[in-house]
């Protein structure tokens, strides 16, 4: 089985794309919805005896939480610490079921992939792309961020472009819908080929 990283920054598109992948039949993993499931269950105990406080009725208070983590370097450590592997254990049950389906492909959608090392666990990367200008005007649309909570993600993000640079295959979406239909469809043709990669 063929595992691609699905990865872009805030407002490129990546969540649609994802989903247009699960469309095509590929078992797409989603690491941030992963995450909200942990939040709400096993590593809610965990992150209340790290950060006392931050849960409300046995589920983590995401806005409390960040509130501590956001801009304290060794408290984020520590939280990765906590959650990285119980993500990775939910990880590897999705790749082993997907693989005793008999997925030829499955897809890891993860935001911060270059960021974390994750492009040597997959066999090959997808980056979704967009003009700044759609980008900004996407997540400005949402209406749940102020132009400076949207400059501190993009600059805890790799830029646009390095992402591009070293992907193995780009996707734009900034002509709707079915020509990222189209780009999947190409992507999963060529990815049939192609050697595992991941170390």
């Amino acid at each position: 089985m063929i595992i691609l990283g699905l990865t872009g920054s805030i407002g490129m598109g990546k969540s649609t794309t994802a989903k247009l992948f699960a469309e095509a039949g590929v078992p797409v993993y989603d690491a941030d919805a992963a995450v909200h499931q942990l939040y709400e269950g096993e590593a809610a105990p965990a992150i209340e005896a790290a950060f006392p406080g931050t849960t409300v009725d046995g589920k983590v208070d995401r806005p409390k939480l960040s509130a501590r983590v956001v801009h304290d370097p060794a408290a984020m450590k520590k939280l990765e610490q906590i959650v990285h592997p119980m993500l990775g254990a939910s990880r590897q049950k999705f790749f082993a079921d997907a693989e005793r389906a008999g997925a030829p492909v499955a897809v890891v959608d993860v935001p911060l992939l270059y960021e974390t090392g994750g492009e040597k666990r997959v066999d090959a990367v997808v980056v979704v792309t967009t003009s700044p200008e759609n980008q900004r005007a996407r997540i400005m649309a949402r209406g749940t961020m102020t132009s400076e909570a949207l400059d501190s993600i993009l600059a805890r993000q790799l830029p646009d472009a390095e992402k591009r640079k070293r992907a193995d295959f780009v996707v734009d979406t900034s002509d709707g819908l079915d020509p990222v239909r189209v780009q999947i469809r190409d992507i999963l043709q060529q990815v049939a080929k192609m050697p595992q990669r991941r170390s």
